[in-house]
Formats: C-alpha cells, structure tokens, sequence
C-alpha cells in the first residue's frame, strides 16, 4: 500500500530585524485526503506555530495524545520535539495548514525525515 505524501511550501522567508541571527519562515503544507507526511523532527533552533487552514489534521508530538486539529485551531511545537505523526484526518477531503517557524537564519534544512 503506498502513502499518499503531502506539497510542502516555502511561501515566506524574511529575517528579523529585531532578533539577529534570526528569521521567520512560513511553510504551506497541503495533504490530499488519506495524505501524509513521514514522522520527523525540525532543527534545534526551530520555534514552529502551525494553523489549520482548510480540513482537519491528525498531529502527534513526542509522547503526548494524537489529536486533531481542525480549520482555525492552532499549535505548537518547541526545540527538539519529534513529529511522529502529521497526517490529514479525512480520507475524503483535502487539509491545509500553515507552519510558522522562528529559526536561525543560516538553517537550510527546515525537516529531517525519521530513517
């Protein structure tokens, strides 16, 4: 059976003027309905605050509940979490969500795929 990944977007990157060493990058993720994405971390320095847009999504962070978030509901996710779950809760529909992130400005790489 083969998984149905997410379109992962940088739709912003704007370093901050008030916190050297620092920006501020906006990433659209977009899952098909039964859509995923593999089980990952962010960088050390990486601050995310992710809203839902359009349908819901499953979310689960380190060793807390598996939850899910509908449009409008909002979470976060703090140095050093694990992301093992980040899945679209409908089979049905398409969901949305825009992640926000604070991170260092010289990271080029915003995930690390679980091996």
């Amino acid at each position: 059976m083969s998984t149905v990944k997410s379109k992962v977007t940088l739709v912003f990157d704007r370093a901050l003027p008030n916190v050297l060493g620092k920006s501020m990058r906006g990433v659209l993720v977009e899952y098909p309905p039964g859509g995923s994405s593999p089980a990952h971390t962010h960088p050390d320095s990486a601050f995310i605050y992710a809203t839902v847009l359009e349908g819901a999504v499953r979310s689960k962070v380190n060793d807390g509940p598996e939850k899910v978030y509908h449009a409008g509901e909002s979470f976060a996710e703090v140095p050093g979490d694990h992301h093992g779950v980040s899945a679209n809760g409908s089979d049905t529909q398409p969901a949305r969500l825009l992640a926000v992130f604070v991170v260092n400005t010289d990271e080029k790489n915003l995930v690390t795929n679980d091996k």
